[in-house]
Parts: C-alpha cells; sequence; structure tokens
C-alpha cells in the first residue's frame, strides 16, 4: 500500500483579513504551506504528495515544488468552494490505483510532526482509520436553541480534533460514494463524512500535539512564530 498525503490548501483565507490565502504567509522564513509539504516530503515512509489548491494559485505552488525540488509531490490539484470538493478531487486522482492509503492534512497545521505522521500510518498499515486528536482541558458546554445550557459532557471523553484524517482509499471512497448519492449531504471534514456513512467503520485517535496548530486568525501567526523559535 503507497502513503500518500493529501494537503489541502483550497481555502482563501478570508478570516486572516489578507490578501493572499494564509497558506502563502510566511512564519519564519517559509510559506505555512512549505512548512506542511518538507513535514511530509521528508518523512521516509510517505511515498506521494498530492496538494489541493484554489485554482488562482497553482502558478505560485507549482514554483514553489520546482524551485525546492520536492520529489514526492505528484499532483497539485484544484479544490472546490467546500473542503469535502478537495478531498473528492484527491480521491479521483487516484482511482485507477486504489491501493494507497489517503492521509488528509490541513496544509496550514505547519507542525505536524514526524511521530504523528509515523503514528498514523502504523494505525493504517493495522487496517484501522485514523483521527488525530488531542484531550480538552477546558470544560465544554453543549447548549439549547436559546443558548442556555442544556449539558456539561464529561470532558474525559472529549478531544480536540486536528488533523492528518486518514483512511484506506476504498473506506474514503465509499463513505463520499453514499454522502454524493444524499441530496441532503452537508459538507464536513472526512471523519464526519465516514463517520455517517460508514457508521460501522471504527475511526481511532492517534494522540496529536500541542504544536500541531492551525493557522486560522493574525494571532496564530505570532505563535507559529514561537514555534518556529523554539525549533
Amino acid at each position: 500500500m503507497k502513503n500518500v498525503a493529501v494537503l489541502l490548501a483550497g481555502g482563501s483565507g478570508k478570516r486572516m483579513g489578507t490578501s493572499l490565502p494564509k497558506q502563502f504567509l510566511n512564519i519564519g522564513d517559509k510559506p505555512i504551506i512549505q512548512h506542511s509539504i518538507e513535514a511530509f516530503e521528508n518523512h521516509p515512509n510517505i511515498d506521494e504528495i498530492c496538494i489541493i489548491i484554489n485554482a488562482d494559485y497553482h502558478k505560485e505552488i507549482n514554483d514553489l515544488v520546482t524551485g525546492n525540488n520536492y520529489s514526492k509531490v505528484r499532483y497539485v490539484l484544484s479544490g472546490g468552494k467546500e473542503r469535502s470538493d478537495s478531498s473528492l478531487a484527491a480521491i479521483k486522482a487516484y482511482e485507477q490505483e486504489q491501493n494507497v492509503y489517503l492521509i488528509f492534512h490541513d496544509a496550514v497545521r505547519p507542525f505536524v510532526s514526524s511521530r504523528i505522521i509515523s503514528d498514523v500510518i502504523s494505525a493504517l498499515t493495522a487496517g484501522k482509520s485514523v483521527a488525530v486528536a488531542i484531550p480538552t482541558t477546558d470544560t465544554i458546554f453543549c447548549l439549547n436553541q436559546n443558548e442556555t445550557i442544556k449539558s456539561v459532557p464529561n470532558r474525559n471523553l472529549l478531544r480536540r480534533a486536528q488533523t492528518p484524517q486518514a483512511f484506506s482509499y476504498k473506506t474514503i471512497k465509499n463513505a463520499y460514494d453514499i454522502a454524493m448519492s444524499d441530496s441532503n449531504f452537508v459538507a464536513t471534514d472526512d471523519c464526519g463524512v465516514v463517520l455517517k456513512y460508514l457508521p460501522k467503520e471504527a475511526i481511532h485517535i492517534v494522540d496529536g500535539d500541542e504544536s500541531n496548530i492551525k493557522i486560522t486568525f493574525e494571532q496564530d501567526l505570532l505563535q507559529g512564530a514561537q514555534i518556529v523559535d523554539k525549533k
């Protein structure tokens, strides 16, 4: 089985309030997406990388890949309006091979560790579908529609989701095939699609890391810079 890292970078980054999508903003001396590419490029058990990017930014990604000789990057594909469109682009790209694991990762999580990637691959090779998550230290409120507290879940059973999320090709393809035939399908992350449409498919948790942050808002850039400084 081939291990394929799918870097999801199709977003416009509007919440960051910049003209460039956030994946092209620098942390340290590199664009955010370059940190992510290198995390998988440098991992010995990753065979290929597939990058899903906004159609307007293919040149920027191709220049980055070519200029740095990233040999594992096989595809640069266009995403769509929803995250599910990006996942579907990767699924379609590998429909002739299928003997692959697809490891979906937010390109704006630039500090995914080699340990996390290794643990995800180990779980995949053991026949598991995989999510990465960390314990929540905060109490979480579940609300009524009028925004009053309905319940307080046991936080020992709660996790904060990160990426990668990883599946065999057959599993993720089957889940999306069913989802696409559902007229009420609402776009969500890949674990949500598998959980809803393949409810018998157990999704196992791999421990994430507090440094595996998602760059969403301007203040996240400062936190990212602090992580780079500690390396």
